[in-house]
């Protein structure tokens, strides 16, 4: 026989629950709860989808049982630095230049700094 295979794992609702309550921690991914509990990713995106479970009233009210938290380090300062002898930096420059080639798309593009925001938005479109 094929005594090598797996057996597919059942999961009480309980369980699933947990899990599906921890990824709606603030900062949890779904790969990372997933990770936490010994489950496939996927499996816990089925669960969060409503796919193989159904949670009741109960489940929705009750508090989470999250296990490990995941926080986001937080955010260096920066504390500018005047060295001796170090020439003032000029001004920035008017425009902003980009040379974007994708395939056989090459793109020149000349935007004012002003509308850095703008240029943003436009070329994370265009990269998509």
């Amino acid at each position: 026989m094929n005594e090598h295979l797996k057996t597919r794992r059942r999961h009480s609702t309980e369980f699933k629950s947990q899990v599906v309550e921890a990824c709606s921690a603030p900062g949890a991914s779904t790969a990372g709860v997933a990770l936490a509990f010994g489950v496939n990713a996927n499996l816990v995106r089925q669960w969060r989808k409503g796919r193989g479970f159904r949670p009741t009233g109960e489940e929705l009210t009750r508090p989470a049982l999250i296990g490990p938290t995941v926080t986001a380090p937080p955010a260096p300062s920066f504390v500018p630095v005047a060295l001796p002898g170090a020439q003032p930096q000029a001004a920035p420059p008017a425009d902003i230049r980009l040379e974007v080639r994708r395939g056989a798309l090459a793109v020149n593009v000349m935007w004012p700094a002003s509308a850095a925001a703008d240029c943003t938005a436009w070329l994370r479109e265009l990269l998509r």
